[in-house]
């Protein structure tokens, strides 16, 4: 197998999550309202790239070529990412957004030790990670529907920026 995908996604999730893990842990060991932010910036994250990877798999690709015929910055670049939707969709959504959910889930947890150590510890375990996971799937559900009305726009903004990072040919 020349391009084993499932391979890099396995170590990348991995790597991702260590990472989103220590930062957001060590940032919540200052106190909760850090850890707050923290919770609500996976989230956001986890929204944003489920939003790139609706955007990507839903984008008319002609436009992007207009843009590109008329050497719009950023427009070549989003034409890469419609050509590998289905890669950058499942980076997007499944790397991305999964390890978020699971983060953002652990890191709830934390939050209701913190704030409750008592007997009733488990029902505010319950009430917060609903909460969360009411947030999660309602902004991703909101987020596909602009995703999908917005694809063009939104795929070009994102080539447009990976293309400060990158040179376009």
């Amino acid at each position: 197998m020349k391009n084993n995908w499932t391979i890099k996604v396995f170590v990348l999730t991995f790597i991702l999550a260590i990472l989103f893990s220590l930062v957001a842990n060590y940032l919540g060991k200052f106190n909760n309202i850090i850890l707050v932010i923290c919770i609500l910036s996976i989230l956001i994250i986890g929204i944003i790239f489920d939003i790139i990877g609706v955007a990507v798999l839903s984008c008319d690709e002609k436009a992007l070529h207009s843009r590109a015929s008329q050497k719009i910055k950023g427009a070549k670049k989003a034409i890469k990412l419609t050509k590998n939707s289905s890669t950058v969709s499942s980076f997007c959504n499944d790397v991305v957004g999964d390890v978020c959910g699971i983060v953002s889930g652990s890191l709830i947890t934390v939050l209701v030790v913190n704030l409750f150590l008592n007997n009733s510890l488990s029902l505010w375990n319950v009430i917060f990670s609903s909460i969360l996971s009411s947030l999660t799937v309602g902004g991703k559900a909101i987020g596909k529907k602009i995703a999908i009305k917005n694809a063009n726009d939104i795929t070009y903004f994102v080539g447009k920026v990976l293309s400060i990072f990158s040179k376009e040919k």
